[in-house]
C-alpha cells in the first residue's frame, strides 16, 4: 500500500494594480519533499487578466514565469537561486512580496502521487 507524503502548494496571482489588491490566479506552485517533486505550472488568459488592467506586458509576465519555473526546477537558467537546495527554492519562490506576481500563503495537504495531485489543484485554482 503506497504511502501518503506531505506537500505544500501555493497559488500564483498576477496582481496587476497592487493598490487595487484585486488578482487573477494564473498558477500554482507545489512541493513535495518526499518525492522530490517541485515544480509551477502556469496559464495565462490574457482576456481575463486584461479585463483589471489593459496595460499588462504579457511577455514580460510569460518571462517573469519561466524564470520562476527554471528555478522551480533547478535549471542553470533560474542563475543562482536555483542552485539552492529545493526546499530553499520552494521557500523562496513562495516568499512575501507586494509586486504585480504574488503567491498565496503556503497550504499543506497530503498525497500519493505529486504530479497528479498538482495537476488536480492547477486545474481546480486556475483553469
Amino acid at each position: 500500500m503506497q504511502e501518503r507524503t506531505l506537500y505544500e502548494y501555493a497559488t500564483v496571482r498576477l496582481v496587476p494594480r497592487v493598490e487595487r489588491e484585486e488578482f487573477v490566479n494564473i498558477g500554482v506552485l507545489l512541493f513535495c519533499k518526499k518525492q522530490r517533486y517541485a515544480q509551477l505550472l502556469y496559464h495565462i488568459d490574457s482576456d481575463r487578466c486584461a479585463l483589471l488592467s489593459p496595460e499588462i506586458d504579457f511577455e514580460k509576465l510569460k518571462a517573469h514565469l519561466e524564470s520562476m519555473q527554471d528555478i522551480c526546477l533547478g535549471n542553470r537558467a533560474g542563475g543562482a537561486l536555483a542552485a539552492l537546495d529545493q526546499t530553499e527554492r520552494f521557500r523562496w519562490l513562495t516568499a512575501k512580496r507586494s509586486t504585480w506576481l504574488q503567491c498565496s500563503p503556503v497550504h499543506p495537504g497530503l498525497c500519493l502521487d505529486a504530479a497528479s495531485t498538482h495537476s488536480e489543484l492547477f486545474h481546480k485554482l486556475v483553469l
